[in-house]
This record gives C-alpha cells, sequence and structure tokens, in this order.
C-alpha cells in the first residue's frame, strides 16, 4: 500500500534548480515529520533534509546544505524538496518519507516510492 508519492523529478540541469513534491491520499501529514533521502547507483540511501511537524525546525545532511530547502504547505498536505545549484552527484532516485513523532531518519514509518533525478548537461 503506498502513503506517500513523489513527483518532480526528471532531467536537470547542472547549476540549475528543480522542485519535488511529497503528497499523500491516506496521510494527514501535518501530523508528521517529513523527510527526503536519496540513492544513487552502487550507494547507501542517504537522509539529506528533514522537517519537523511541530515547530518547523529543518535538518540538513552536509551534501546538500545551504543548496536545498525543505518546506511544507499544510493546507495541502504536501511536503517540498527545493533544489538549487544541482551538481551531478545529485543524481539519485529521491524518497520522501514520514516519521511519526521526529526527525529521526533512521525510523521513518512511511516511505514514497521515489522519483528519479538526473542532474547532466
Amino acid at each position: 500500500q503506498v502513503h506517500l508519492a513523489e513527483s518532480g523529478g526528471g532531467l536537470l540541469q547542472p547549476g540549475g534548480s528543480g522542485r519535488l513534491s511529497c503528497v499523500s491520499s491516506d496521510l494527514f501529514l501535518p501530523n508528521y515529520a517529513m523527510g527526503w533521502f536519496r540513492q544513487a547507483p552502487g550507494k547507501e540511501r542517504e537522509g539529506i533534509a528533514c522537517i519537523s511537524n511541530t515547530d518547523g525546525t529543518t535538518y540538513y545532511s552536509d551534501s546538500v546544505k545551504g543548496r536545498f530547502i525543505i518546506s511544507r504547505d499544510n493546507a495541502k498536505n504536501t511536503a517540498y524538496l527545493h533544489m538549487n545549484s544541482l551538481k551531478p552527484e545529485d543524481t539519485a532516485v529521491y524518497y520522501c518519507a514520514a516519521n511519526y513523532y521526529n526527525c529521526d531518519l533512521k525510523t521513518m514509518d512511511y516511505w514514497g516510492q521515489g522519483t528519479q533525478v538526473t542532474v547532466s548537461s
């Protein structure tokens, strides 16, 4: 059963920007901390960003800090990942995930199926 759905991936230009969205048809996302992960070919899945469901506190991995921004629109039941200054090494499958309690990226409760982001000229 799929609870989360990502969209917005595709082919993006180096140095360019993109935005990923994560929606749910059955989860009330304002109740959840929302995280974004990515997995590049041959590499382990990496937690890159998270936003709290209580006070909006955000967390970023060093690999994306200063370039990516996580946000949420509770009225639209949607979380976003705004990606800027993209690099070829950002190429990966990107997943959103939800945690009912906090931004513990090791214990997410629900996952999306992922969306491919390819950064190439």
